[in-house]
C-alpha cells in the first residue's frame, strides 16, 4: 500500500471513490427518495432499514439485521482490513412533519460512502462497517448500540447531516428528556371542588416556576416542553397530569446543574397543591459533540475540493445547534458530524418547508457530495501513516467501549 503524508488521499483512491459514487448515484438518490416518501418514527423504521440493508446486500456487503436487540438497527460490513471505518446511517423521521431533519440524506450519503470505500478496501487494508442507527430524534439508538458493543471494533465513525449551513464542526448541546407526572384526586369541579386535589394546578405552578427560572439560567442552557396529558374533562378536577421537558446545555456538567434547578420547579408544583409527583428519565442523556480535529480538517479539505465552502470555525460557534446521540459516539471514539447545506430558502430543520427541501435536486446533490466527502476523509486517514497508526493505537488502548459506557433506558431526543 502506498501511503502519502499530510492526510491528502492519493489521486488513485480519490478517483476510484468519485467514480464509485457516480456509478451508484441513481441507486443512492432512489434510496433517499424512498425513505423520504415513507417516514417512520423512532424504532419503527422497518421499511427504511430494509431499504438500506437490501441495497448493501446486493452490493456484496455482509448484512446483519436487528443488531443490539433493536429490530430496526443493522450492520453491513465489507472487507477484512486492519482499520475499521464506521459510517452511521440514520433514518427515523419526526411526527407530523416527516423527514424534516433529512435523515433520508444521512442514510443515503453513508451508504454511498460505504460503496465507494468498498472499491478501495483491499489496497487500503480497510474494513467498512455501516451502522444503521435507529431512533436519533427520540430514542438514543446510538447510545444503546454503544452500550451493546456495536462500536467496539470501530476505529473512527462519521456521518453527515443536512442543514441550511455548511459546517465541519458545529457544536451541539447535551440534552436530557424528563417526564413529570402529578397525581391528585378527582372531584366534581362545580359541586365539590374542595374535595379535589388539582394536578393541573400543580403542573401550572411548575410551568410558571420554569418560566421565571429562565431569567437566571446559565449561558447556553435551554428548557422547552409540552403538556402530554392535562386532565380528562373540564368538570372533573384533574387527578393526573403529565408533561415532557427537554433540558439542553453546552456540556454535560452544565446540564446536570440545569436539571437540579428544574427538578426544584417540579417540586414546587407538588408543595403548592398537595399533589404527589414523580419524574422519569425517558432517555439516555445525549452528550455534547466532541469532533476529532484531524478528521475535521480532512473532511474540510474533502468537501472544499468538491466545490463547497464550509463556515469558518468562528462562524460555526455563532450557530445555535440541536442535540444528537452522535455526541455520545464522539465521546467514546474519534468521530465527526459535519453538516451539508441544501437549498431550503428561509426554512430550518424541523419545519415542513425543510421536509420538502430534503427531496429536492439540491438534496440529491448533497447525498452525492456527502458520500464522496466521507469516503475521501476515510481514505485520508487510511493513507496517512501517522494518523492511521494513531487511530489503531487509540482503539487498542481504549478497549471495548461497551465495558465503560453506563447502561441507559431507551429514549432520547434531538
Amino acid at each position: 500500500m502506498s501511503l502519502e503524508p499530510g492526510g491528502t488521499p492519493p489521486d488513485q483512491f480519490s478517483t476510484l471513490c468519485h467514480e464509485a459514487v457516480g456509478r451508484s448515484s441513481a441507486a443512492l438518490i432512489e434510496l433517499s427518495h424512498g425513505i423520504h416518501a415513507e417516514p417512520e418514527l423512532a424504532f419503527q423504521e422497518h421499511r427504511a432499514a430494509s431499504r438500506v440493508a437490501d441495497l448493501l446486500e446486493r452490493e456484496g456487503f455482509r448484512v446483519t439485521r436487528g443488531v443490539a436487540e433493536l429490530p430496526t438497527a443493522l450492520v453491513a460490513e465489507y472487507g477484512t482490513g486492519e482499520l475499521t471505518v464506521g459510517l452511521c446511517a440514520e433514518y427515523d423521521a419526526l411526527p407530523e412533519v416527516g423527514h424534516a431533519c433529512g435523515h433520508n440524506i444521512i442514510a443515503a450519503s453513508s451508504v454511498g460512502a460505504a460503496l465507494a470505500l468498498a472499491t478501495v478496501a483491499d489496497p487500503l487494508d480497510l474494513r467498512i462497517k455501516l451502522i444503521g442507527t435507529p431512533a436519533e430524534e427520540t430514542g438514543g439508538g446510538k447510545v444503546l448500540m454503544l452500550e451493546r458493543g456495536v462500536f467496539d471494533d470501530v476505529a473512527f465513525a462519521m456521518m453527515v447531516h443536512p442543514a441550511p449551513h455548511e459546517t465541519v464542526a458545529m457544536p451541539t448541546l447535551a440534552i436530557a428528556e424528563l417526564q413529570v407526572t402529578y397525581r391528585g384526586k378527582e372531584a366534581h369541579a362545580a359541586a365539590a371542588p374542595d374535595r379535589g386535589v388539582n394536578a393541573a394546578d400543580a403542573l401550572t405552578i411548575a410551568q410558571v416556576a420554569i418560566g421565571l427560572a429562565r431569567q437566571h439560567l446559565e449561558k447556553g442552557q435551554m428548557v422547552h416542553g409540552i403538556v402530554t396529558h392535562g386532565g380528562a374533562a373540564p368538570n372533573i378536577v384533574p387527578a393526573t397530569t403529565t408533561a415532557v421537558y427537554y433540558l439542553r446545555a453546552p456540556d454535560s456538567e452544565s446540564l446536570a446543574r440545569l436539571e437540579t434547578r428544574i427538578q426544584a420547579c417540579f417540586q414546587a408544583g407538588s408543595i403548592g397543591t398537595g399533589c404527589t409527583y414523580e419524574t422519569t428519565e425517558l432517555s439516555p442523556v445525549y452528550t455534547e459533540l466532541q469532533p476529532d480535529q484531524w478528521l475535521v480538517q480532512a473532511y474540510r479539505s474533502a468537501i472544499t475540493g468538491l466545490g463547497r465552502t464550509p463556515l469558518s470555525p468562528h462562524q460555526e460557534q455563532q450557530l445555535t445547534a440541536g442535540s444528537t446521540d452522535m455526541g455520545n459516539v464522539s465521546q467514546a471514539l474519534p468521530a465527526i458530524h459535519p453538516t451539508i447545506a441544501i437549498d431550503c430558502g428561509e426554512a430550518v430543520n424541523h419545519q415542513p418547508e425543510f421536509t420538502a427541501a430534503c427531496a429536492s435536486p439540491s438534496a440529491d446533490q448533497a447525498v452525492l457530495d456527502g458520500a464522496s466527502a466521507l469516503a475521501l476523509t476515510a481514505v485520508a486517514a487510511a493513507t496517512d501513516a501517522v494518523q492511521r497508526a494513531a487511530l489503531l493505537a487509540a482503539q487498542a488502548e481504549r478497549g471495548p467501549i461497551s465495558a465503560v459506557v453506563p447502561a441507559s433506558a431507551a429514549g432520547g431526543a434531538a
